[in-house]
């Protein structure tokens, strides 16, 4: 019996449905459903929510600040590359100004140089003309002393005696003397 009671029971259970769809008990679930929704909504208003709002506040003024400072950090690497090139270009020029003075002082050293050696060879040239013409100069004794001697001996070969050295020595002069000019 008792056994037939309960598969009794079991049969209208399973007969009515299920239990949230019972018309009888909608009054009662609305209810816990509209306060169950208040709870939820005070919970996420009062906690959940100001978190939340605060996490992406802080996420926003994060991001704020590291626009701005890559946006300083541009244009401190703008500054940078200007004061680099300026730099470069001073450098540069001044390397120019460097490069003009070291070829001034090269080609004032050579000028001087030039003309030292230019003085020296001219030195040197006439010492060696002087020592050219004293060389002529001898040679031409020497030529003229030969040529008495030897027109004192041709005469005195032709004439079979002995030479006038006076006439042959005025005459070898005067040959000298048209010679040469």
């Amino acid at each position: 019996m008792a056994d037939e009671a309960l598969v009794a029971a079991e049969e209208a259970a399973g007969a009515a449905g299920m239990p949230q769809l019972e018309f009888s008990t909608f009054p009662n679930q609305i209810f816990w459903l509209v306060v169950t929704l208040i709870v939820i909504y005070l919970i996420l208003s009062r906690i959940a929510l100001p978190r939340i709002g605060a996490v992406l506040a802080e996420r926003q003024g994060t991001i704020t600040n590291d626009i701005a400072a890559a946006e300083d950090l541009k244009r401190q690497a703008s500054d940078a590359e200007e004061a680099y090139n300026k730099a470069l270009a001073d450098a540069r020029a001044e390397a120019q100004e460097i490069i003009a003075e070291t070829r001034a002082e090269i080609q004032a050293e050579l000028a001087e140089a030039t003309a030292h050696a230019d003085a020296e060879i001219a030195a040197k040239v006439a010492e060696s003309e002087a020592r050219i013409g004293e060389i002529r100069a001898g040679a031409m004794q020497s030529v003229e002393e030969v040529a008495r001697d030897t027109a004192t001996a041709l005469v005195a070969a032709l004439s079979e005696g002995k030479a006038d050295a006076a006439a042959v020595k005025d005459a070898v002069a005067e040959r000298m003397q048209g010679g040469s000019q």
